[in-house]
């Protein structure tokens, strides 16, 4: 992992992540979780002061050392127990049917392998557990996923492995969960390129 990826890109990640909107967003998607939770994609903590006040610990895991560094301060301040782990989600360390929630936050599009991340979501998930997630993907504009494809290799680059043409909704309904509750919606003030997204909850 290069000087980029671990010292400039979790600084940009995190200012630019910070947006008000975002940051309404956040709180809508997690009002709801309970129970043991494993957020993926932890990042710099950003989703911390949007859990719910029962919300007492959380698992959460992410390969980028820089993220989590820039985290501790958050960690410090939000009350809740994090056990936090410097590792990817394509190869979870716990137990089959270890959590009540999974939380995904504008993740996936970094993951070199969704599809197998969402194996192991599944997997670490118990029984009627709950998958929730807000991404950002492809558009359902032709027009738009065009640009998409267009603007890609820059924002691997500069999103650090970021891609814009997931298709968030495919590469969920690809796994066995017995229900799939999925909204698209294009985020306020966003070019389209960015700013598709999709929010829901997958039960097992």
């Amino acid at each position: 992992m290069g000087f980029y990826s671990r010292v400039i890109f979790p600084r940009l990640c995190d200012w630019m992540m910070s947006d008000p909107r975002i940051a309404e967003l956040r709180h809508d998607v997690l009002a709801d979780v309970t129970g043991a939770i494993l957020e993926i994609g932890f990042g710099t903590g950003l989703n911390l002061r949007h859990y719910p006040e029962h919300v007492r610990g959380i698992t959460a895991v992410d390969p980028n050392p820089g993220m989590g560094r820039r985290a501790q301060e958050r960690v410090a301040e939000s009350g809740i127990a994090v056990d936090q782990r410097t590792i990817g989600s394509e190869a979870l360390p716990f137990e089959e049917g270890t959590f009540d929630c999974v939380v995904s936050t504008w993740t996936l599009c970094s993951i070199p392998e969704a599809g197998r991340a969402l194996d192991e979501v599944y997997r670490v998930l118990r029984p009627g557990g709950r998958f929730v997630f807000l991404e950002h993907g492809l558009s359902d504009d032709p027009g738009v996923r065009k640009w998409q494809r267009r603007l890609g290799p820059i924002q691997k680059v500069l999103g650090d492995g970021c891609r814009l043409d997931l298709d968030v909704e495919a590469v969920i309904s690809a796994r066995p969960f017995g229900r799939v509750e999925l909204e698209r919606f294009v985020m306020d003030r966003a070019p389209r390129t960015h700013g598709t997204m999709y929010r829901g909850v997958a039960s097992k």
